[in-house]
């Protein structure tokens, strides 16, 4: 790695951990980016994974009132996370990655889909009041859980819609909560990916600290924006992430 790959990855990192600390996505900068300056496929994965990490800690300073408030959920969508991110993980080290890419931007489109409808889908649901399903969510949990693990770009946008079908909350502390899952998840798999997979730790140690910075600087746009405002930010969002995943 170079002087001008190493600015490059800087850069990356930075805006990932951004746009991880507003709406999730931030691996899909650090993913190309690595690839960019000259890694294979699988190591750039993993690298990026690890490397957006710092991301979360620092969008979860950010959010650390909102995060409090939702500190049940996080106890109680735990395991189902872990699970899920080391079948994922697992996979990944094992699965030649290709056929997952296919099918990738259709399940982030999904993904964006179920973000928009959720208002529609939650008004219903309550003039027919419906009973909580934590089976449904648990299970929902493990699957996007397993998706993050396996390749983490659109994680923070599906965990988000998965989250706002099940639980009618603020939204801001939804995005705590979904960053406190993110968070959790990069560190099942990359607890993984260290102990088996290859991991080229000076890209690691560049995006990490850049994230580490962008994070905190996503959070405090995120949270000056109206909660309808943020809502079509993150469908945004996902939307471009899944045309890059087709194009790329």
């Amino acid at each position: 790695m170079d002087l001008f790959g190493g600015a490059a990855l800087a850069c990356a990192g930075l805006l990932a951990g951004a746009v991880n600390g507003v709406a999730g996505g931030g691996t899909l900068i650090a993913f190309p980016a690595m690839l960019a300056v000259g890694y294979p496929p699988v190591s750039a994965n993993v690298a990026s994974a690890l490397a957006t990490l710092p991301g979360y800690v620092g969008g979860l300073v950010g959010y650390r009132a909102e995060l409090r408030r939702q500190l049940r959920a996080a106890r109680v969508l735990a395991i189902s996370s872990i699970a899920g991110a080391t079948l994922g993980a697992t996979m990944l080290l094992s699965l030649p990655p290709e056929g997952f890419a296919v099918v990738a931007p259709f399940l982030v489109l999904t993904a964006v889909a179920a973000l928009a409808l959720q208002g529609f889908v939650a008004r219903r649901a309550g003039d027919r009041g419906r009973a909580p399903r934590p089976r449904a969510m648990q299970a929902a949990q493990l699957a996007v859980s397993a998706y993050g693990g396996y390749f983490s770009a659109g994680l923070g946008v599906m965990l988000l819609a998965a989250l706002r079908t099940f639980k009618d909350d603020d939204l801001h502390e939804l995005n705590a909560l979904k960053g406190a899952l993110s968070l959790l998840i990069g560190l099942v798999s990359g607890t993984c990916f260290i102990a088996f997979g290859p991991v080229e730790w000076g890209p690691v140690a560049v995006m990490s600290a850049a994230g580490l910075v962008g994070g905190r600087i996503g959070v405090r746009f995120a949270r000056r924006l109206r909660p309808a405002v943020l809502n079509r930010l993150i469908i945004a969002t996902g939307l471009v992430l899944s045309i890059a995943l087709l194009l790329r």
